[in-house]
């Protein structure tokens, strides 16, 4: 860990549940204040440009010694962005067995000198070996005809015939942060190579036009999670310099989005702690992830109810650190069995255009969805939802749902039920590997305001929002009507 530097303050936010909060030292962003446009990228890159990086390769002091920090699980397992295979580190600073060290921006982009960008542990990862050499140096994409899909990173062509890869969609997020970084920290470099597939010379804009325009629609829709912001705490204790696209979501939007002709202050703009990491909390373009879990790290505070077990003792769910919940009727021998993994209470009576997505795995089943199901419990009823992208049934290969949506169930609070049924004779295997739930939050104007108390307590912590929803700060001069709330109360005030 590099000494020398010290965090001289606590960001102090208010989260809507607990997590780790960013140690954003005071002032660190404060050279960003009102700029725009192109001016604003470069001052991020005056403030990001320089990092105390590490050694590449193994042993202390290197880029091995650096992941053990950035990516390992409390069970030692190896974060792989790249692949669904599961790893273990050893010890810190050795190399997995079967793993590389993955530029994320390939060094081919940049002439393939071994400069600062070469070790970057923003841009460095660790990566399954095979997918690896298979990605190459192409450009990130949206890949239309596929060559090779590993169930987490797919290589092939865009539509128009550039080679290209693309991320499962719950890194993709992640990855445009990334890419956001890179295109700005670098901007100073000279791109060449497969690198002009997606990015420009010269400081402003860096990325293409498609590139940026695609970059944003991933972050909104894959929005900053807990394990981003704890990977953005360790390599900035590391190198000294943090991703700022990752503390203020909503940064790409004043330099390449919607909001270019806006002065950016980063004393009033969304913080990545302003958003709940794991769930229920405000994300960029008005989206709310009301629920967000990785089975392979926790049960996601879920419960089983089970209607037939496949034998005495045996349970049809259960939770794998390698697979998610896993629920079969296979218990030395197949056996007719039902049961349903339920979800904890979802409540989405404050929101709009709900939607569901998950990934999943299914073998020995065929034709999965006659005989599952993947219902919604509301009001004492289970309602089976359609559309869902369902798994051959004949292999362990994981497969996205797609995004299915929950409209019918707006202004309720819900459940989601992954129903599992088999027979004496066909007991198929079905993994859930993570689940999210995201909706449209409605605007915080009069439907939304409780006149119980008369009064907030002004001495406790309360929240400020503009009539037409916007997150105010409490030292925004403005005048009118605002909504405050404290406690789970809300008040109409005249400012």
């Amino acid at each position: 860990m590099k000494k020398g530097k010290r965090l001289s303050a606590l960001l102090s936010v208010l989260a809507i549940c607990s997590y780790t909060t960013a140690q954003i030292p005071e002032g660190y962003y404060s050279s960003l204040a009102g700029k725009k446009g192109p001016s604003l990228k470069n001052a991020v890159y005056n403030l990001i440009k320089d990092a105390e990086v590490l050694s590449y390769g193994s042993g202390s002091g290197s880029t091995w010694d650096g992941f053990y920090s950035t990516d390992r699980l409390p069970n030692n397992q190896v974060v792989d962005r790249y692949s669904n295979d599961i790893r273990y580190f050893t010890s810190a600073g050795a190399v997995i067995s079967g793993m590389n060290i993955e530029h994320s921006f390939p060094k081919s982009w940049w002439g393939g000198s071994n400069n600062q960008a070469y070790k970057d542990l923003y841009n460095l990862m660790p990566c399954e070996s095979k997918i690896n050499s298979s990605k190459g140096n192409y450009a990130m994409g949206v890949v239309t005809n596929t060559k090779i899909d590993n169930g987490c990173t797919k290589v092939g062509t865009g539509s128009d015939g550039t080679q290209m890869w693309e991320p499962a969609d719950k890194w993709k997020g992640d990855f445009a942060r990334g890419y956001m970084y890179m295109a700005t920290a670098y901007q100073n470099l000279t791109w060449m190579s497969n690198g002009l597939d997606m990015l420009t010379n010269g400081t402003y804009p860096t990325l293409q036009e498609w590139a940026s325009d695609l970059l944003i629609s991933w972050a909104k829709t894959d929005v900053v999670d807990k394990t981003e912001t704890d990977r953005n705490e360790a390599v900035y204790k590391i190198q000294g310099n943090r991703n700022p696209f990752v503390d203020f979501p909503n940064l790409m939007e004043y330099i390449w989005g919607d909001s270019i002709g806006y002065a950016f202050d980063p004393a009033t703009t969304k913080h990545s702690t302003d958003y709940n990491n794991g769930g229920s909390g405000d994300l960029p373009g008005g989206i709310t992830e009301l629920y967000y879990a990785d089975y392979k790290t926790s049960d996601g505070g879920c419960t089983v109810e089970t209607v037939a077990a496949p034998s005495t003792g045996a349970e049809i769910w259960t939770l794998s650190s390698k697979y998610g919940w896993v629920g079969t009727g296979y218990s030395n021998g197949t056996h007719a069995a039902e049961g349903s993994l339920l979800t904890p209470e979802i409540d989405l009576t404050e929101y709009k255009n709900a939607t569901l997505d998950f990934n999943h795995a299914l073998n020995f089943q065929s034709s999965p969805e006659e005989v599952m199901a993947v219902e919604v419990k509301c009001d004492g009823v289970a309602t089976k939802l359609e559309g869902i992208a369902w798994p051959s049934g004949s292999n362990w290969t994981f497969n996205e749902s797609g995004t299915i949506s929950l409209a019918d169930f707006t202004g309720k609070k819900i459940k989601i039920a992954f129903h599992y049924k088999s027979t004496d004779a066909v007991s198929g295997t079905w993994e859930i590997d993570w689940v999210k739930v995201c909706a449209e939050k409605n605007t915080t104007g009069i439907s939304g305001v409780t006149i119980k108390d008369k009064m907030p307590d002004w001495n406790k912590t309360y929240e400020i929002y503009s009539i037409d929803g916007r997150r105010l700060s409490r030292d925004d001069d403005s005048h009118g009507i605002v909504i405050i709330r404290q406690g789970g109360k809300s008040w109409k005030i005249a400012k």
